[in-house]
């Protein structure tokens, strides 16, 4: 990854490499932000020239994801007891190479592992800390990266610790996660923090013409949509019959919610509707709900007369856009978006998702006729 094909962040680019030319490069840092922000492209960028100022034939072998003194650690799943990244390499190394935005999420629909545990055990650490005994194959610096630092189990973060006090000579470890909440304080105390912000509207705007063919009104409704993260960008992109898909069960949802207050059995018609969700892999259920949650936004932008804001509008199947705004207020929206949140909590954490599905979808009947 090249400093130039990462999007945005020229700032944080800059102070980076300032901080390699300076030779002021901290031995553990951790990286802050969403996979969708640049967060691991930023870091293999940092990498790559660390690497590269002592050997000027490190940056192919980094831009492969293949130099000997470049290591990486991430969530796996237990395989006949066994928790190594190492066995998962190769699957990773695919993913990134595709697409060095990808989010954990993605990782855990390339592996086929949505019913099961990804973490960075003890045993991946001990693993690392063998690695790092042996001198560096160039002679050089060695550095780890630990993507998702925040996915270390007790064990893993309390082991790793030891390694962050007393790392062997010439050693960058460069972590990353979405949040410092599920990191051991004693573990954020010994890392400098990097803080990754989302990515200006206008660099994506401007990535995505670069690199795809689509209009100016399409790109303008994916910016927004986008919310700063190139991933979802990218997806929403790619997604057109998704969309379709989503547009369709989304009027669908809201139609029978309507309905069930005059007419109960349209309840059997939302418990069918949660089934065929339920049958989704969860990054895709997870897309959905995010979906759910701009489109009533959008509602409650149309109905607060900002209808400037509104680059979106579901206007299929006969769906009356306007009419269905009216309904959603500051009476209802607070409470629905809290649903959709706490489905999405559900969902993160292996809840059962015909029961999440359910409960949702017959929630929105309860808030969508609440009156201001």
């Amino acid at each position: 990854m090249n400093w130039e094909n990462i999007a945005g962040q020229t700032n944080l680019k800059k102070l980076l490499r300032e901080s390699i030319a300076e030779n002021r490069v901290s031995h553990a840092q951790l990286f802050v932000g969403k996979e969708g922000y640049g967060t691991l492209p930023m870091v293999l960028a940092y990498a790559k020239e660390i690497l590269n100022r002592e050997n000027e034939h490190a940056a192919a072998k980094v831009e492969h994801l293949n130099h000997l003194d470049l290591h990486f650690s991430f969530p796996v799943f237990t395989d006949n007891r066994n928790s190594l990244s190492k066995n998962k390499f190769d699957e990773f190394r695919e993913m990134i190479m595709a697409s060095p935005y990808a989010s954990y999420d993605d990782w855990t629909a390339f592996l086929e592992s949505e019913n099961k545990q990804l973490f960075i055990s003890a045993d991946e650490i001990d693993d690392q800390n063998q690695k790092f005994s042996l001198k560096s194959f160039e002679g050089g610096t060695k550095i780890l990266i630990v993507w998702r630092a925040d996915k270390m189990n007790i064990a893993a973060s309390n082991k790793f610790l030891k390694f962050l006090e007393e790392p062997p000579a010439k050693t960058i470890i460069l972590l990353t996660a979405e949040s410092t909440n599920d990191i051991l304080p004693t573990i954020l105390s010994r890392t400098q923090i990097v803080e990754i912000p989302r990515i200006h509207d206008e660099d994506i705007e401007n990535h995505l013409k670069k690199n795809f063919s689509v209009s100016e009104e399409k790109v303008k409704e994916i910016v927004h949509e986008a919310q700063g993260n190139l991933n979802d960008a990218v997806k929403l992109l790619n997604s057109g019959e998704k969309t379709n898909e989503f547009e369709k069960l989304f009027v669908q949802w809201v139609r029978d919610a309507f309905m069930v207050k005059k007419k109960p059995e349209y309840l059997r018609s939302i418990i069918l509707w949660a089934r065929e969700i339920a049958g989704w892999n969860r990054e895709k259920q997870k897309n959905f709900l995010n979906y759910c949650s701009e489109i009533f936004r959008l509602a409650l932008l149309q109905n607060y007369q900002s209808e400037n804001l509104v680059y979106k509008k579901i206007d299929a199947n006969g769906f009356n856009w306007t009419g269905f705004s009216k309904f959603i207020s500051g009476a209802n929206i607070e409470s629905i978006l809290d649903e959709i949140s706490t489905a999405d909590l559900h969902l993160t954490r292996n809840g059962n998702p015909k029961i999440v599905w359910t409960d949702l979808g017959i929630k929105l009947s309860r808030y969508i006729h609440k009156s201001t």
